[in-house]
């Protein structure tokens, strides 16, 4: 075998790789030595059929199993011999006629390109200087948060008198049938209904035509269904309701005592107000986090300056336009760059491609170096987690990541990062400084490319239901809501999307 670098620019290596054809049929003789006691066939005994012969009726097949066997050994003795560390798949390129190479009139010649991976020495954490922003959970913080709690936990009690009509933020008891050209609809009544005046979940219109309502009261109410409505069959369309007020209920005022405690399944006020700062303190702690991480990404970012791996920069650019095109499409991209051309907007978010892969890289040396790695438990605890946001289908969760590697090495890449942050901020100088709530949820903005896209819109939020009323028929997600035209029927949240454009790394 005789191996010879043909091009070494930049990252990129290629190789030639030739078997003469005197090696190959030796290597092809001493197969079929090792096969022959094996091989069977007809008109001879066992294991004595001639070298020859053999040679004759699965020569070619037998060469062709052997190149087989020949180029990814071969590769990888190029690579272990060199110390190359591939940061691609390498790409073979074979050179030679197979038919020459078989019948042994032909050396036998590929080429393999590759890239590999950058050789830098990584930054010395220990010289990393950190200012972590930190806030205490502040008494009004607290306050305002019980405030919030009473009012949307308040209870509600009949207005007294039968002159007394319903506003906006009151409960109507209702019983209804809808009926579209002069027709009763399946799905289209009900009785006992609970509307809460102003909280949007039934089809617009509906609500609104029932403020100033008396109980007793009859009504006609009349409202289009939505054109994007999710029963088909009633999209667009006109329905008239004959309503029958039964009750007007009014919120009654909200108290910050034991009692709200209790209906929120805490002992007491104390417990409560107790409860509520532990949370706050730890989506403040997540949040100064969030920041540490960027400014440490920040600070590794310009502290290493190397040549990168073309196509890893090229997978992570497709990756990020793919979701940039997405946001293009349906208008969801920040005002800024909504002003920016096609080309403007590939060179920025090329920027961001290989920031990352430049961060992924350095983290991945740092690791290295310090022995740092992800244990079997941290891997299965992630993937359990996961499967957990799946009831009724864990097992099948965890059964698909078994089977899919790739799976698991998404699963593992963000908790590997994370253990590397923490290394270094471990050795790094890290001094708390004391800011404001504000500052601490500030949106900063960083570098050329630093401000995240436009959020998509998120779906319209119910109101928080009242405990006294009752379940709306649109809430439900199976299929007697689609037979519940009045409510607008309650789209099931997915999952957080990556956001097209985001800029930030952490």
């Amino acid at each position: 075998m005789n191996v010879t670098e043909k091009a070494a620019e930049g990252l990129s290596r290629t190789y030639e790789i030739v078997f003469a054809a005197d090696d190959l049929q030796a290597r092809l003789d001493a197969k079929i030595q090792e096969i022959r006691p094996e091989v069977r066939l007809k008109g001879f005994r066992p294991g004595k059929v001639p070298t020859s012969h053999i040679r004759r009726m699965f020569g070619e097949s037998i060469m062709g199993d052997l190149l087989n066997e020949l180029v990814p050994a071969t590769t990888q003795q190029t690579l272990d011999e060199r110390k190359l560390r591939p940061a691609s798949q390498p790409e073979v390129n074979v050179t030679s006629d197979a038919k020459a190479v078989t019948s042994g009139k032909s050396d036998f010649v590929f080429e393999i390109s590759l890239e590999i991976m950058p050789d830098f020495e990584p930054a010395d954490p220990s010289k990393v200087k950190i200012e972590r922003p930190v806030i205490e959970v502040s008494d009004e913080e607290v306050d305002e948060a019980l405030v919030k709690l009473a009012d949307e936990s308040r209870e509600f009690a009949p207005k007294k008198g039968k002159a007394a009509k319903a506003e906006n933020g009151d409960i109507v008891v209702i019983d209804f049938v809808g009926k579209i050209d002069g027709v009763a609809f399946e799905g289209g009544s009900a009785e006992d209904n609970r509307v809460g005046l102003g909280d949007g979940a039934f089809i617009p219109g509906f609500e609104e035509q029932l403020v100033g309502a008396k109980t007793g009261e009859e009504r006609t109410v009349t409202v289009t269904f939505p054109a994007e409505y999710q029963a088909k069959h009633l999209a667009g369309k006109e329905a008239v309701f004959d309503v029958t007020v039964k009750a007007v209920e009014a919120p009654q005022d909200s108290k910050i005592d034991d009692e709200l405690a209790k209906r929120l399944g805490l002992s007491d006020l104390d417990a409560l107000k107790d409860a509520l700062k532990k949370r706050f303190a730890g989506e403040h702690a997540a949040q100064s986090r969030l920041k540490v991480k960027r400014l440490v990404l920040d600070q590794l970012d310009e502290a290493h300056d190397f040549d990168l791996p073309p196509k890893m920069v090229e997978a992570e650019f497709e990756n990020i336009w793919r979701e940039v095109a997405h946001a293009i499409e349906h208008g969801h991209l920040e005002d800024d760059d909504k002003e920016k051309s096609e080309d403007e907007l590939k060179a920025e978010y090329r920027g961001i491609a290989e920031r990352r892969v430049r961060l992924g890289l350095v983290l991945a040396e740092i690791g290295n170096r310090n022995k740092l790695d992800v244990t079997q438990e941290e891997l299965s605890r992630a993937i359990n987690q996961e499967a957990m946001r799946y009831p009724g289908q864990e097992r099948q969760v965890v059964e698909f990541y078994q089977k899919n590697p790739g799976a698991v090495a998404q699963v593992r890449a963000p908790i590997y990062e994370e253990k590397v942050v923490d290394y270094i901020l471990e050795l790094a100088d890290v001094t708390d400084v004391p800011v404001t709530k504000e500052a601490l949820y500030a949106d900063d903005e960083e570098t050329p490319a630093a401000k995240p896209a436009k959020k998509k819109a998120a779906a319209k939020k119910p109101a928080a239901k009242k405990p006294a009323a009752k379940k709306k028929p649109a809430a439900k997600a199976d299929a007697k809501a689609e037979a519940k035209p009045a409510a607008k029927k309650a789209a099931a949240k997915p999952a957080a999307k990556k956001k097209p454009a985001a800029k930030k790394d952490a």
